[in-house]
């Protein structure tokens, strides 16, 4: 197996359009903020606005791994409390029957380290979605698709379950000709899968302290397997996924493992192009945690006002170690700030990273 690449600032290309493109993005998201807001008289998150899962847990790393994967956060062994959000990806609150793929937010708290710049706090965030790669190859494609998602924002929900319904249909279609398409499953196309079954990606690069990786969080334990694949049918309830992953929380403990994927190969596994799969017979993930949840409810009221409405994940909250990297990743500072601070204003609802102490949790 190749070494793992050696982290340096030359890796990341930054074109001179990016910071355009970055306000385009902030203008798109901020249009939905100011939509949604109105709509709702409350605002929301720009994107992944409702929550399906806010679940309490506790993260493991792992003894004994080698001296590449034992960096920042993962450089000793040790426990951490930690809030799993789950979500999908819309900044409107949809019914849901519209499918849409699945988000996971994971804010691990008590982290000591050098944080990143502007990142306040002792909490490390890292965000997943339920699939290995980025539906855009840059930010342009990403603007994009941004704005057709603006677009969708406050349209009649009956038509856009209609539009989900048909959107499944063909990604079916071209599945079965050996294909996937990306837009199809942003846009609506996605199967409605029970995310309590699902395994997740950051589909973006970060340092890994001297390396660089992505990182994948996989369900381990039987409570969490056996939904893997399956359908939730959300046909007359508008809140199917989070009553089902509420009940099934309750079933048993839950065990994620994070993994790390180290970059083995720049230009094979390259760090401004997120579209392209790393590729696992390169450079395999690997497990470096372990997050058990005690059984619990896996949504509640209480608990989603106080995550919902107080925290922010982003993954510009945590150590310098595990920095972002890549366009898309530049790109998703600013707007998570500007979203933040909208939601703040507008509710007049101070946002804040939490303690570690357990009773700081929801």
């Amino acid at each position: 197996m190749q070494p793992a690449v050696r982290y340096s600032p030359d890796v990341e290309t930054v074109p001179p359009d990016e910071a355009d493109t970055i306000r385009e993005l902030s203008d798109a998201l901020q249009g939905i903020l100011e939509t949604t807001s109105r709509d709702y008289g409350h605002a929301v998150r720009a994107v992944h606005a409702k929550s399906h899962g806010i679940i309490r847990g506790e993260l493991e790393i792992l003894p004994g791994l080698s001296p590449d994967l034992a960096q920042g956060l993962f450089a000793r062994p040790g426990r951490y409390p930690a809030i799993v959000r789950i979500s999908t990806n819309p900044g409107d609150l949809l019914h849901d029957a519209i499918s849409v793929p699945r988000g996971l937010a994971l804010k691990v708290m008590g982290v000591e380290g050098r944080r990143l710049e502007g990142s306040e706090g002792a909490t490390q965030d890292f965000i997943f979605v339920n699939a290995p790669v980025f539906s855009a190859p840059d930010l342009a494609t990403f603007l994009k698709s941004l704005r057709l998602l603006a677009k969708t924002t406050d349209r009649a929900e009956g038509a856009k379950r209609a539009l989900s319904a048909v959107l499944q249909g063909a990604e079916k279609a071209v599945e079965a000709l050996g294909g996937e398409s990306a837009t199809l499953k942003t846009l609506g196309g996605a199967p409605n899968v029970h995310p309590l079954g699902e395994t997740y990606f950051t589909q973006t690069a970060f340092r890994h302290g001297d390396h660089i990786a992505k990182l994948s969080l996989q369900p381990a334990s039987a409570s969490l397997t056996r939904h893997t694949g399956r359908v939730i049918d959300a046909r007359g309830r508008p809140d199917a996924i989070r009553e089902t992953v509420a009940a099934d929380m309750q079933a048993g403990d839950a065990v994620w493992i994070l993994r790390v994927q180290l970059c083995r190969d720049l230009d094979r596994m390259p760090i401004e192009d997120p579209s392209v799969p790393w590729d696992e017979e390169i450079s395999p993930f690997i497990p470096v945690a372990r997050l058990r949840a005690l059984a619990q409810p896996g949504w509640t009221e209480d608990a989603a006002g106080l995550v919902d409405d107080h925290m922010r994940f982003s993954v510009w909250t945590g150590l310098q170690a595990h920095r972002p990297l890549g366009a898309v990743n530049r790109a998703r500072r600013e707007p998570y700030r500007m979203s933040a601070a909208f939601r703040s204003d507008f509710n007049g609802c101070p946002i804040h990273e939490p303690a570690a102490a357990k009773e700081d949790a929801p």
